[in-house]
């Protein structure tokens, strides 16, 4: 009784979506047809508002970057965060969405669909849907970037190289993991590479990136001591860091979940993979900090959910909840001990990117092949050793090369005189804090 009910009402709904209403004479439709255009619908609708969830990470991107770094560059952070998505946007509605989803016949880069072309008003239009999910996962990697080389880049340059990034760097290494999703096929997909929604695609492409930026452009002024020390440059805002880690969270339920871009059962268990990871990966890094440091750190507490949410990102929907944990705490752990491995080696990174998105992108996705609920085996975790392998020596080399012609051509970093009185006022003339005075007191 109540199956007749539903699918009555369905073909009532069905009606007026197809135009039939009243004296009209209905085209017919079979129960099955109505279930499977429902399906569709549903489909698009959890596809879109999964889209909506992470670009809504830019804005936490955005929080967690301007927290842990001082007022006179908050500008500069929110201009580069609106830049990322607004041409990174175009970059790959020209050219990133046909290299990574076009029609391939080598496996290593599409050839088809630049500019929407795909699209057509009389045809399909899934692939709108489809573009928008993938264009929020193109802003994401290269907003990464921002992070590690804040403070002391050019604004000029960050429009130059996110847009590389946009259009080709993340474009291609994603065609060789994901181009069957839509028309094209990619060779390191077709070994059998596990990254359900992108712990090295998105994640590692973007966390590579960041280091070979970090590397080329240098530490800023005061970071480190002639001693060899390193010297603590303070965010001037945790209470906005944190919330932008918050945001992050929501954000990652649409990273995640929305990746099957099917609304059907199999995101139930995505979402609580996913929270339980980035529960996990926090409170592994406040423990792990407080015995490192006597404290529970705020700063790797933050980045401990972040490390837990990418460690997850690539196993989310082939792991158990209780791998997802024991991903998580790995993370947590990984994450205090790599910020301090790239202190120790000099490479500045203000918001801990490197670590928790290129060294964690690399931890899960060995995971999702050691934790796979189907099985292991040594075939598995080697061919995620490929797909590791490949993103860092496509990823790192092409950024470097990337940021080294920048440098030489039009210069990467502003000169010591701008660094020292902030990037807010010498690129964009403004005050993010302008009702506020800045002072130094000394207790006597």
């Amino acid at each position: 009784m109540k199956k007749s009910v539903i699918l009555s009402l369905l073909f009532i709904i069905l009606s007026f979506s197809t135009g039939w209403a009243g004296d009209e004479t209905p085209t017919p439709i079979s129960n099955k047809e109505a279930i499977e255009l429902v399906q569709t619908h549903a489909n698009y609708v959890w596809t879109l508002v999964a889209a909506i969830l992470v670009f809504f990470m830019q804005a936490g991107f955005a929080m967690v970057e301007a927290g842990f770094t001082r007022a006179k560059n908050a500008i500069n952070i929110m201009m580069k965060n609106l830049m990322d998505f607004s041409l990174g946007s175009l970059a790959y509605w020209a050219v990133g969405f046909g290299l990574m989803f076009g029609v391939s016949k080598t496996g290593w880069f599409g050839t088809s669909g630049f500019f929407l072309s795909d699209f057509s008003p009389d045809g399909d239009p899934w692939v709108l849907a489809f573009w928008m999910f993938q264009v929020v996962f193109a802003a994401t990697a290269a907003t990464i970037v921002s992070g590690a080389m804040a403070e002391r880049t050019k604004f000029t340059a960050y429009l130059m190289y996110s847009i590389v990034v946009s259009a080709l760097i993340y474009p291609i290494f994603g065609s060789w993991a994901w181009g069957s999703l839509f028309n094209g096929n990619g060779w390191l997909e077709g070994l059998g590479f596990i990254d359900f929604a992108g712990s090295t695609v998105v994640h590692s492409v973007g966390g590579w990136a960041a280091l070979a930026g970090a590397i080329v452009i240098g530490p800023r002024i005061g970071k480190y001591t002639k001693e060899g020390g390193v010297k603590a440059i303070m965010g001037h805002n945790i209470p906005l860091a944190a919330l932008g880690v918050f945001i992050l969270w929501v954000g990652w339920f649409g990273f995640n979940p929305g990746s099957t871009t099917t609304a059907d059962k199999s995101i139930a268990m995505i979402f609580v993979n996913t929270n339980l990871a980035a529960a996990t990966g926090a409170v592994f890094a406040m423990l792990t900090s407080w015995v490192k440091f006597g404290k529970p750190e705020v700063g790797m507490s933050l980045n401990g959910a972040l490390a837990g949410l990418v460690g997850i990102t690539a196993g989310c929907a082939n792991v158990s909840p209780t791998s997802s944990i024991i991903i998580g705490g790995v993370a947590g752990v990984l994450v205090v001990f790599s910020v301090l491995f790239f202190d120790k080696l000099k490479i500045d990174d203000p918001v801990g990117a490197i670590s928790v998105h290129g060294v964690n992108g690399v931890w899960g996705t060995l995971a999702a092949g050691i934790f796979n609920m189907g099985g292991t085996s040594a075939k598995i975790i080697g061919i995620q050793l490929v797909g590791i392998g490949a993103c860092f020596v496509w990823t790192f080399t092409l950024a470097f090369i990337m940021f080294k012609a920048i440098d030489i051509l039009f210069g990467l970093r502003v000169t010591p005189e701008e660094e020292i009185q902030g990037l807010d006022f010498v690129e964009h003339g403004g005050n993010a804090y302008p009702d506020f005075e800045i002072s130094t007191y000394t207790q006597q």
